[in-house]
């Protein structure tokens, strides 16, 4: 818990943002109870402290601090971030980020009102996420020409392995060779707030991955051996820039006119799986979603379907014969 010391004269350098130190270190403080209390990633630890740090150095240019900001100097930040043309979804991040240092400051003692807790989110356009139809998918599984060729095999156990299990591209360049089960049929991944959950690989996956071992293992340097599935041509850790230039490459070979990247083979599954029929709790567990609501964005039921619910449902869906 953050000491109740006033405002210190000197002033941290954060990047080319500079921030009282006292501030700074509220800031810490806050973070630090995040990742222990609620398990943040480091990724959303990283995203909230720029957010902070910024609307820090906003209330110093303005002689304030962000502890004793009022809310017209939260409403101008967020204004400004709109004005510099950031994109709504940031903007609204960073909105939360800072009511939660605020609840946090209250929590402690250390603020006795939230001065962002009566400010609204901006509105966000309603965008359907990229995914690909069934076909779209396998025709898009099937583009490396495998051949025995340690990276063409490489290539489509990954694209298998991130479909059939819905998986984050963390999850995906983290997944090792002890998390696997023995018989490639799905394994134990990491997801957000280091949470840990197991997924399923389909058969087509489990057959891609049984190929694509023996080729890895040749390749894998006995000096520097890595447990992780998926490498590079240096026989390391395959990164995530790495995992977005193979989705990127193939979909150029692919000609879909989508913007294919790796998340989209993510909202594939959960679109798939909705189609299908599966229960949207099921997809949510699946995915590793802490909310049902996250869950429903990231999914889609396709238009015929839905139009056979409406008729079947609803009492002038179909008029009855005289």
């Amino acid at each position: 818990m953050p000491n109740r010391a006033g405002v210190l004269p000197a002033a941290a350098k954060t990047g080319t943002v500079t921030v009282n130190t006292n501030t700074e270190n509220y800031i810490r403080e806050y973070l630090s109870y995040l990742s222990a209390v609620r398990g943040i990633s480091e990724r959303t630890r990283h995203a909230y402290e720029g957010d902070l740090l910024r609307f820090a150095a906003y209330c110093e240019n303005r002689e304030t601090t962000a502890e004793t900001a009022v809310p017209y100097e939260v409403q101008g930040f967020i204004g400004d971030l709109s004005a510099e043309g950031m994109a709504s979804v940031s903007v609204n991040r960073a909105l939360s980020s800072v009511r939660g240092f605020y609840r946090w400051l209250i929590r402690f003692g250390l603020r006795k009102d939230n001065p962002a807790g009566n400010l609204r989110n901006i509105k966000t356009p309603k965008t359907l996420p990229v995914f690909l139809w069934e076909g779209e998918m396998a025709d898009f599984a099937d583009l490396p020409d495998t051949a025995g060729i340690l990276w063409p095999l490489r290539d489509k156990a990954l694209i298998l392995t991130m479909y059939s299990a819905g998986l984050r591209i963390s999850e995906l360049v983290s997944l090792s060779l002890k998390a696997l089960e023995r018989d490639l049929s799905g394994g134990r991944v990491i997801g957000k707030g280091d949470k840990e959950r197991i997924v399923f690989f389909s058969d087509e996956a489990k057959e891609a991955i049984a190929e694509y071992l023996p080729a890895r293992q040749n390749r894998i340097k006995a000096e520097h051996p890595t447990d992780r599935l998926f490498v590079n041509r240096r026989g390391g850790p395959i990164s995530v820039a790495g995992v977005r230039w193979i989705i990127a490459k193939y979909a150029e070979r692919s000609g879909l006119q989508k913007n294919v990247h790796p998340h989209a083979l993510r909202h594939s599954f959960a679109t798939h799986l909705v189609n299908a029929g599966c229960d949207v709790r099921i997809v949510q567990e699946l995915l590793g979603h802490a909310s049902l609501s996250t869950t429903q964005r990231y999914t889609h039921v396709d238009m015929e379907r839905l139009k056979k619910v409406y008729v079947k449902a609803h009492p002038h869906g179909k008029r009855k014969t005289q």
